[in-house]
């Protein structure tokens, strides 16, 4: 195994059970009280306009229950999210059983293709897209 491959199957380990447990908490309206007054995003802290990324958990929660259009409206990013915390784990397992590294070439391919002009472009303009409407929502 690489150690490039080492490193990246450990950031996508860390980051996935930092989104459960985060998914977890609010799920049990642990910190429900204590977000909706302070907020979790910092840049829309510290400029008062929300981020693209504003509304995913939000999204997420909506998705869980049931509620697509919500969450839609909230934040359409939060279905691929979703999809990411789902099959990331399934994925990692799969490459340890097998000793194979089909996630790290899935996410180099990705990396290539979002390097390209034709695939970068339509990218940005979809989270600016996502960026507006969250700022027009208020967030």
């Amino acid at each position: 195994m690489h150690l490039f491959q080492i490193k990246l199957y450990r950031i996508l380990s860390i980051a996935c059970l930092a989104g459960y447990i985060w998914l977890y908490f609010n799920l049990s309206n642990f910190y429900s009280k204590y977000t909706s007054q302070i907020g979790v995003c910092l840049f829309k802290r510290v400029t008062s306009i929300p981020c693209p990324a504003c509304g995913i958990t939000r999204s997420i929660l909506s998705i869980l229950q049931g509620n697509l259009l919500q969450a839609f409206y909230w934040n359409p990013f939060g279905f691929l999210l979703l999809a990411v915390l789902i099959l990331t784990p399934i994925w990692l397992v799969i490459d340890a059983i097998t000793k194979k590294n089909s996630l790290l070439t899935f996410y180099v391919a990705v990396e290539k293709k979002l390097q390209q002009k034709l695939v970068a472009i339509p990218a940005i303009a979809l989270v600016l897209i996502n960026w507006f409407w969250n700022i027009h929502k208020d967030l």
